[in-house]
């Protein structure tokens, strides 16, 4: 998901499709989760579907299934089939934002990995995001993962965020000068609109290709996976429709060969705890992202959250997700948006008239998260508990 200001805006779209949706569903069994989706899609959205609809509905999907899971006192994964794998490996995202130079960035790769991750990822191109870029941008992305890579050695896996931006002709030059760096994948590297253009640069590169951020529906996959475009699929639960969307998506995947590393970019707790769940029952889970600069001020809103211990998450015991929340807390921290940049001016476009030399990263600085911990997906899940 974006980090621009504009898509702080947007989130309230997402609030005003929960608002819509709450007086249809309340009063309906919890249990019916399925056909409550299928109903929202046919007779609400009258089929016509889109990301902000699908993010409130996984809002209330997950409530439900957190809801079905503690009315039976267990854990979802073991109504989903039982776990199989004991813990969830995780990468680290967010521990660069605000960076101002490669320097800093390295300075935060290398506090990152001392905190026990072995897995990190980030955006190394400089300025916003544009789908044709200079030489000089392709040069400042390179020079920037060479200097991370130096820094931590050859044991974490550097992770390559392209967020959906470039040409093809700009993602293979970056690719082909980034392998002697052994990066462990290059994420959405091309606009997604067109499958094609991803399938152009997986065929030019041994490196891993990762898609599916920014496809929401299963129907949205199938392209992906009869084009052969990518190797890896990172569907995000809170974006898709919730989880049984999720457990759809990653079967389809499964006989194409294609791994399943799920988006998180939400709190530490509701989201991240769907994620680990779903992650402990797909035999196609490869590793999972977390948001690492929202567990500090996220702290104090769950009375029971996700154990994370050196870039692994504990598989939850407790009934349904395996958390709970202390509303009163929450209601303490209202949703406030995180600062940010609006719509850029055209005069910032391509070509500029000089180079960026470090990236210009998403510039919201960490301390001001605390002022900003909640997004609407787990205020809205608190909501539907109450």
């Amino acid at each position: 998901m974006g980090r621009s200001l504009c898509d702080e805006y947007q989130k309230k779209v997402v609030s005003e499709y929960l608002n819509a949706i709450s007086p249809l569903v309340i009063g309906r069994e919890a249990y019916h989760i399925r056909h409550l989706g299928q109903t929202l899609l046919d007779d609400f959205a009258i089929r016509r579907n889109s990301v902000d609809l699908l993010c409130a509905w996984s809002a209330i999907e997950l409530a439900l299934w957190d809801i079905a899971g503690k009315k039976a006192e267990l854990p979802l994964h073991r109504i989903l089939g039982g776990a199989v794998r004991e813990k969830i490996r995780l990468y680290a995202n967010g521990w660069w934002f605000g960076a101002k130079s490669i320097d800093d960035t390295v300075k935060r790769a290398l506090n990152v990995v001392a905190q026990g991750y072995d897995a990190i990822k980030w955006d190394p191109f400089p300025g916003p995001w544009r789908t044709f870029i200079s030489r000089a941008d392709e040069t400042a992305a390179v020079a920037n993962v060479k200097a991370v890579r130096e820094a931590v050695g050859p044991n974490v896996e550097l992770l390559i965020d392209g967020h959906r931006r470039l040409a093809p002709n700009h993602a293979i030059r970056v690719i082909e000068r980034l392998e002697e760096y052994d990066i462990g994948w290059y994420e959405e590297p091309c606009p997604p609109e067109n499958i094609d253009l991803t399938v152009e640069v997986k065929r030019s590169t041994h490196t891993p290709i990762v898609l599916g951020e920014a496809l929401y529906t299963k129907e949205g996959f199938v392209p992906v996976f009869e084009k052969r475009a990518a190797d890896i699929i990172n569907p995000d639960i809170c974006a898709v429709g919730g989880l049984l969307s999720m457990l759809e998506i990653a079967a389809l995947a499964a006989p194409h060969g294609v791994a399943v590393t799920p988006h998180n970019y939400n709190s530490p707790i509701v989201g991240l705890a769907a994620t680990v769940h779903l992650s402990a029952v797909i035999p196609n889970f490869n590793i999972a992202e977390v948001f690492v600069n929202l567990i500090e001020p996220t702290q104090g809103i769950a009375t029971q959250g996700i154990t994370i211990a050196n870039g692994w998450a504990d598989v939850p015991d407790a009934p349904g997700l395996g958390i709970d929340l202390d509303i009163n807390e929450l209601k303490k921290r209202p949703y406030s948006p995180l600062p940010g940049k609006g719509l850029r001016d055209y005069r910032e476009e391509f070509p500029r008239k000089v180079a960026a030399v470090a990236p210009n990263v998403f510039t919201q600085p960490d301390s001001r998260k605390t002022r900003s911990c909640q997004n609407l997906l787990k205020i809205s899940y608190a909501q539907t508990r109450n």
